[in-house]
């Protein structure tokens, strides 16, 4: 699978990573920021609140541009400027991502 596929899976439902991260990074925005500014997150219903499966399916909102497109170290990509801006050169900037043409 190419790599920017399955990291761009690590932007959704990711709670625990984040929380294990010690460095995060927007796909969007490309800020890298810690863990610990990250004040708002997306997919948790008021009447969940105590339930610990709910909570740990939420999403980072990134704390600069507001994006649901936070990637945490803890991931196992890497939360730097050359990453980010390829990841959002494929999701932001619309780039197409194909698998490698092999050759015979």
């Amino acid at each position: 699978m190419n790599e920017l596929l399955a990291a761009y899976r690590y932007t959704t439902n990711n709670w625990a990573q984040i929380q294990a991260s010690k460095l995060c990074g927007c796909c969007n925005c490309m800020q890298i920021f810690p863990p610990d500014e990250i004040t708002a997150w997306a997919g948790l219903d008021l009447d969940r609140v105590d339930d610990p499966a709910a909570v740990a399916q939420q999403t980072a909102m990134c704390p600069r541009c507001g994006n649901e497109a936070v990637l945490g170290d803890q991931s196992g990509f890497p939360v730097n400027a050359p990453f980010l801006l390829r990841m959002n050169e494929a999701w932001f900037q619309r780039t197409l991502i194909r698998p490698a043409i092999k050759k015979k």
